[in-house]
């Protein structure tokens, strides 16, 4: 493998990033440990803005599961989890975050110095990703004895109607009322506003980071921002989030002006369609920069990319937020903004990464691959692999299937 660490230009931001991080689990620790302070976990796309409201500090299993899967120790952890009863191609986010539980180890001691993922008051879930979350989360209720709370709403939508947002607001509601009877607080309908307004702007702050990749070169790469989606998913609906991505989109524009790409002499333009395969970003990162290829856009780093806030009830925003969201479209819909997005960011080929214990975030399984490669006529390549289980992945195999895929399109190119 070709060193390539003298090749690239660093962004700064991630130095910045690196301490932002410490200070929010540092953090998390200490609120843990306080009487005073309460610590709520949530899904991803959950209701967080709520519980930022009340005062909580959040907690994301999905980040501490991807970060097992990036320390590469998964695989030792998912038979724990089986052990206890989980089935070995249920989410590895999920078996690997048990079976760290289980082991009683967490890779935050080792990184940030603290006793490991911080003990929950409360959890919160939604199931617009997923059932997984709902059972991942049940397990951790029981350990902690700590209330679990959920949002369930329609799944695999076409169009979003307002019926359906009224079924999700009344759901939040119902949620609100439970946090305010089980901890005996009151709801601040104007810091609700203000914490889903921030959220709002950081979001958008990231949507435009992603789009500066529209340009040639692409000042940033989907390995680039698997990093830097961080704060808009850990730190949703602070100002320390939305102060980050302000400083790093003012980066990506300066490298727009200077002409500073993520790829020296970028030749091709590839989209990553589903999960990253965290345990092996680093080797995929070198392969595609010694290609000299530039994978300029994703589904999974655009999931965090919302719908403006403009004003007005901040529960209907939520809500349309967990329906609109990508998992949990139809078929129709998905294909229609995949084809959007290879316009937009002049893709020349598409990979979909077939993610062995994710199907509900994989896309490959029901004939889209080959309508992508039929009816658009882009050349699609299918990786098998998972997004923590290593066991799943072949980087040989991988790795040659990938090189092949760039001669095809030097191939079409030619």
């Amino acid at each position: 493998m070709t060193d390539t660490a003298l090749k690239r230009v660093p962004i700064e931001s991630q130095k910045r990033l690196r301490g932002l991080m410490r200070d929010y689990f540092v953090d998390l620790d200490a609120a843990a440990k306080d009487p005073s302070r309460r610590v709520a976990w949530c899904t991803s796309v959950g209701p967080t803005e709520i519980l930022t409201a009340f005062g909580f500090e959040v907690f994301f299993p999905e980040n501490h599961g991807a970060l097992l899967g990036a320390q590469k120790v998964s695989h030792t952890l998912i038979p724990r989890a089986v052990g206890a009863g989980y089935c070995p191609e249920t989410c590895s986010y999920m078996n690997s975050d048990i079976g760290a539980s289980l082991a009683g180890w967490s890779p935050l001691q080792d990184i940030y110095d603290i006793d490991g993922p911080p003990k929950p008051d409360l959890l919160a879930y939604n199931t617009n990703q997923c059932r997984e979350v709902q059972d991942w989360f049940k397990f951790f209720s029981s350990k902690h004895d700590a209330e679990i709370l959920g949002v369930r709403p329609p799944l695999y939508l076409g169009d979003v109607t307002s019926r359906h947002v009224d079924f999700v607001k009344g759901q939040l509601r119902e949620l609100i009322e439970r946090i305010e009877r089980s901890f005996g607080l009151k709801l601040d309908d104007a810091r609700l506003e203000e914490s889903v307004a921030k959220s709002s702007k950081a979001s958008s702050l990231w949507r435009e980071v992603l789009e500066t990749a529209r340009t040639r070169p692409a000042p940033l790469s989907f390995w680039d921002g698997l990093i830097l989606m961080a704060p808009v998913i850990l730190m949703r609906g602070s100002d320390t989030a939305i102060e980050f991505y302000e400083g790093l989109l003012a980066e990506m524009q300066q490298r727009l002006v200077d002409g500073v790409g993520a790829i020296p002499g970028e030749r091709f333009r590839v989209y990553w369609e589903g999960m990253p395969v965290w345990p092996r970003m680093r080797e995929l990162s070198e392969k595609f920069f010694d290609l000299q290829t530039v994978v300029a856009a994703s589904t999974y780093c655009n999931s965090w990319a919302f719908a403006d806030y403009d004003g007005g009830d901040p529960l209907d925003w939520m809500a349309r937020t967990s329906l609109e969201i990508f998992i949990n479209r139809d078929e129709v819909y998905k294909q229609s903004f995949l084809e959007s997005m290879f316009e937009e960011f002049s893709i020349d080929g598409a990979i979909f990464h077939n993610a062995r214990t994710c199907p509900n975030n994989t896309n490959s399984r029901f004939g889209m691959a080959q309508r992508v490669r039929e009816e658009l006529g882009l050349p699609v390549l299918v990786l098998d692999g998972d997004l923590t289980d290593i066991r799943f992945f072949s980087t040989a195999q991988s790795m040659t299937n990938i090189e092949a895929f760039i001669e095809q399109l030097e191939g079409r190119r030619s």
